[in-house]
């Protein structure tokens, strides 16, 4: 993942100086220790041919359910897509984590048309990438529809937490709506926050997505390139709400700020003039998010 090199347009904005601001409209509050110290390491474990390494090691009781390998999409190109389900019985919580892989990012280096100009119709509203939906709906339909039905009839009052970094914020996303879309589980159960997620479905899908539920947030890392493909203006992608931008430093009590406007705002990373870093993409929280997740999150 490191060998690779981008060319994207660069964003003219004016950049705001980042701290710490929260919308008191919203029903849910971010919290800086619970996305760094909980999700995080969920996100990590994906990575992982073993999550229980990772879980073991953060979680007190952690049981994995199942990891699920598939073929991303049927274009031939090979990227293989994981999640993997557990339980947090300490955290009284059910978890739902997607992986990104580098034959993601393979696909953005090579400006792959076939990753964002095809949509399709979403269960919520709106449209998402084809690309997208189909390694959702395959990841779902070869083992996590069952495993997540089982985890929350045997745990009925359980939260459902569901995360991912890049590809996997993607998937992550679609999840969780579609956990609130087919009421598997209320909105004010699901807790979503996702990594370096790109833009993943049109307008429509994210007003949608911002009526299912409250604890929405997508954490974006300074000049992280990822967030800001594909550009608004093709096919008309938007993100859903809210942004938890840090720029520049992620160290514990590093500042950040909150973005929970419907639309994407210049607050946050959308103001910064540059957006092409890699290296920004594949560290979060001073942690290479893959690296430490195969390491076992130590």
């Amino acid at each position: 993942m490191r060998s690779l090199t981008f060319a994207f347009s660069l964003v003219s904005l004016t950049f705001i100086q980042a701290r710490v601001i929260v919308d008191p409209l919203d029903l849910a509050t971010y919290d800086d220790s619970t996305a760094r110290t909980s999700f995080f390491p969920l996100a990590a474990a994906a990575y992982s041919t073993n999550p229980q390494k990772c879980l073991s090691a953060k979680f007190s009781n952690a049981q994995l359910r199942r990891q699920v390998n598939v073929q991303c999409d049927s274009g031939g190109k090979n990227d293989i897509c994981s999640a993997y389900t557990a339980l947090l019985p300490a955290n009284n919580a059910v978890v739902l984590s997607f992986r990104g892989t580098q034959g993601f990012l393979q696909l953005i280096e090579e400006a792959d048309k076939s990753v964002f100009q095809s949509q399709s119709q979403w269960i919520a509203g709106g449209k998402v990438s084809k690309y997208f939906g189909d390694a959702f709906n395959t990841l779902w339909n070869a083992g996590m529809k069952d495993d997540v039905n089982y985890l929350l009839h045997t745990n009925p009052t359980f939260e459902v937490w569901v995360t991912g970094h890049s590809l996997g914020g993607s998937m992550a996303s679609l999840a969780a709506s579609y956990i609130v879309s087919n009421q598997i589980a209320p909105g004010n159960k699901v807790k979503l926050i996702t990594y370096g997620q790109p833009r993943t479905g049109n307008t429509p899908f994210a007003v949608a997505h911002d009526a299912q539920m409250a604890y929405s947030y997508r954490v974006t890392h300074n000049r992280d390139v990822v967030p800001h493909i594909p550009n608004e203006g093709m096919e008309d992608y938007k993100h859903h709400k809210a942004e938890v931008f840090y720029k520049e430093s992620m160290k514990p009590g590093a500042s950040y700020k909150v973005c929970s406007s419907a639309d994407e705002s210049n607050d946050c990373s959308n103001g910064l003039l540059i957006t092409a870093s890699v290296s920004d993409h594949l560290t979060y929280f001073t942690k290479d998010v893959s690296q430490w997740g195969e390491a076992g999150c130590n």
